[in-house]
């Protein structure tokens, strides 16, 4: 894709988030199936469905933009969840393995959050508000998610861990 203008910078990068969903709906049952911690579990199951929410979000996106949904490969996130993956498979210690695993999909979240920022930012420059709107729906989700994680982390996971 040959990037010149703004609205041409706002799709590829509404193409890298929509990339980025749709990897992690397939990242997170993995996780799932690892977690030990109920509470983390819960919250890795819960984000799921939100995630899958988040793709269906982003279709309706594209389709006021009168666009096909489609993804542009995102190292970005794949870089994240290839390193999550890694721990996973080093970490024998379950409460370790917690931990990093939220430590992780923090990092998801924190790369989320900024992905959504900019593109409700540019939506809204670029005049597409409705698009604006379903994006900041997202962009709460995805801050809360972070908020639950780190909670979870702080009340719980880090302690057992140490």
């Amino acid at each position: 894709m040959s990037i010149k203008t703004l609205e041409d910078l706002f799709l590829h990068t509404l193409k890298d988030i929509y990339f980025a969903e749709k990897h992690i709906t397939k990242a997170l049952p993995k996780m799932i199936g690892k977690a030990e911690n109920a509470e983390l579990k819960k919250l890795f199951e819960d984000h799921l469905e939100e995630t899958k929410g988040h793709v269906e979000r982003l279709e309706k996106a594209f389709d006021k933009l009168g666009k096909k949904a489609s993804g542009e490969e995102c190292p970005a996130i794949e870089g994240i969840t290839a390193e999550a993956e890694e721990l996973i498979k080093e970490i024998g210690d379950s409460a370790t393995r917690d931990a990093a695993m939220a430590s992780a999909a923090q990092a998801v979240e924190h790369y989320e959050i900024t992905r959504y920022g900019t593109l409700i930012t540019w939506a809204k420059r670029l005049g597409h508000d409705d698009v604006a709107d379903l994006l900041s729906k997202t962009l709460k989700e995805e801050e809360s998610a972070d908020s639950k994680l780190s909670k979870v982390a702080i009340s719980s996971l880090n302690k057992k861990a140490a």
